[in-house]
């Protein structure tokens, strides 16, 4: 597959022209834009948020807005989808190098999922190199495999590891559970198919964003139930809990990208008509989940400007007193979806090759203790 993704959507030219000024502003020093806009560093809560943020959301403050499935669930995909190419492709900066991307076929539920293979280059030790699962976020409702090509990119590039992203069915017109049906199907197509993908059956793990993160440990604790747990799990600013919302929902629940009105609607598209019997099932919301300690060593990270920031941490303190271990990171001064950012904010690069390279040295600590528990057996 070429670096260059294969867009069906046509950008107008000022979204355009948009993608190419946010590179070139991307450059700058953040208190120069922030004299251009004429604010002072935005503080909430403690948090200052990244100045470039605050140019870019002053900016869409002069443009209508439209919420993420406005005015209907396929103009908001489309919508999402010239946004994410818009900074992804047509700011002038090339997709992350990897050794090798094809894409592929793997298992669903109910039938077969595109899904897309980034393959790393060697490992330096010259075994083949671990492998995670990745769905991506959306709400359960947008998102594909070209709009989180990027992040998937700089997954395999940072972390030096294969990763398999799959595009599971999507909410409305696939409701709960079949999203999580997928991603359960999806683990498990890729452990039995690890040495054909040219990676170690020993080391396969699991992640997503937001909504992906959900999927994710969904599909770890079906697979620890049937004997497969994966190695480890990334959960990159995660949504866990339908029933709970916690302070940062109302904080940051306007004006930073994601939005109370999204969140409500992502939610009603996806649980359905029986949203209310099934914001506590454990499928849907995995705080609830009784056997959390079957979960692998997990990395969980947040972002200081999200709504969905309190109840990331509150998942990875539930985990914590069931007994994993988890990692966690929040990520200062950016808001929720910042890994699409990474070409106009250079926080938000940094941010994610940091989150890649520190989910590395935990597939990396966790399978040296299961070598040496080997070994000592």
């Amino acid at each position: 597959m070429s670096d260059e993704l294969m867009w069906t959507d046509t950008l107008s030219t000022r979204e355009r022209l948009e993608g190419r000024v946010a590179r070139l502003l991307s450059g700058l020093p953040g208190n120069w834009l922030l004299r251009v806009i004429r604010e002072p560093p935005r503080v909430v809560d403690g948090c200052t948020l990244d100045p470039h943020v605050q140019f870019i959301l002053a900016a869409r403050r002069n443009r209508p807005h439209l919420n993420l499935c406005e005015p209907t669930i396929e103009k908001g995909r489309r919508r999402y989808r010239r946004e994410v190419q818009a900074v992804a492709q047509n700011t002038g900066a090339r997709p992350s190098r990897v050794k090798a991307v094809s894409n592929i076929v793997v298992d669903g539920a109910v039938g077969s999922l595109p899904a897309r293979h980034y393959v790393p280059q060697q490992d330096s030790d010259g075994r083949p190199a671990p492998l995670i699962v990745y769905f991506h976020g959306g709400g359960f409702t947008l998102g594909d495999l070209d709009t989180h090509d990027e992040p998937c990119r700089l997954l395999c590039q940072h972390a030096g590891i294969h990763v398999v992203s799959v595009a599971y069915r999507l909410a409305p017109e696939h409701p709960f559970p079949a999203a999580a049906d997928d991603a359960c199907a999806a683990l498990r197509w890729a452990q039995q198919h690890a040495a054909a993908l040219g990676t170690d059956a020993a080391r396969i793990c699991v992640g997503g964003d937001s909504a992906g993160a959900n999927l994710a440990v969904n599909a770890s604790l079906a697979a620890a139930r049937d004997g497969w747990p994966p190695l480890a799990q990334l959960m990159v600013y995660p949504t866990t809990d339908f029933a709970c919302r916690l302070p940062s929902r109302e904080t940051f629940g306007e004006g930073y990208l994601l939005t109370t009105k999204d969140m409500d609607a992502f939610t009603t598209y996806y649980l359905g008509d029986d949203s209310a019997a099934h914001r506590c099932d454990p499928r849907a919301s995995p705080a609830f989940a009784l056997d959390l300690h079957l979960l692998p060593p997990t990395l969980l990270v947040t972002a200081a400007f999200d709504p969905l920031r309190d109840e990331g941490e509150a998942f990875a303190g539930t985990l914590n007193l069931a007994g994993v271990n988890v990692r966690t990171m929040r990520v200062a001064g950016l808001p929720h979806g910042y890994a699409h950012m990474t070409t106009i904010v250079p926080s938000a690069m940094l941010a994610v090759g940091d989150t890649a390279r520190k989910f590395r040295a935990l597939v990396d600590d966790v399978s040296t203790r299961t070598t040496a528990r080997s070994s000592a057996d």
